[in-house]
C-alpha cells in the first residue's frame, strides 16, 4: 500500500533511512510514497531515479537532490516570487 507524503513534510520521510545509502536503495524505498505537490503529484522514487548520484551521505543530501529534481509545478505557479507583493 501506498504512502501519499507533502513536500513539506519530506524531512522526516528521508530521515527514515540509515544513511549512507545508495541511489538504487532509495529508490526501492520510496517506489511507494507519492509526493503531494503546488500542482499535482510525482513519484518520490522516480524522482530519485533521475539522480546522477550514486550515494546520499545524508538525508539533507537526498533532501537536497531530491527538491533539486523535482518537476516546476511542485512549488507553485511558475514564475512567481513570493517578493514580488
Amino acid at each position: 500500500m501506498g504512502r501519499t507524503v507533502k513536500l513539506n513534510d519530506i524531512d522526516s520521510v528521508v530521515s527514515a533511512l540509515d544513511y549512507p545509502v545508495s541511489r538504487e536503495t532509495a529508490v526501492e524505498e520510496y517506489a511507494d510514497v507519492t509526493l503531494s505537490l503546488a500542482d499535482g503529484e510525482e513519484n518520490m522514487g522516480d524522482i530519485i531515479s533521475q539522480s546522477s548520484d550514486d550515494t546520499f551521505d545524508s538525508a539533507d543530501d537526498l533532501e537536497t537532490e531530491l527538491m533539486n529534481l523535482l518537476p516546476r509545478h511542485a512549488v507553485g505557479e511558475p514564475y512567481q516570487s513570493e517578493g514580488d507583493g
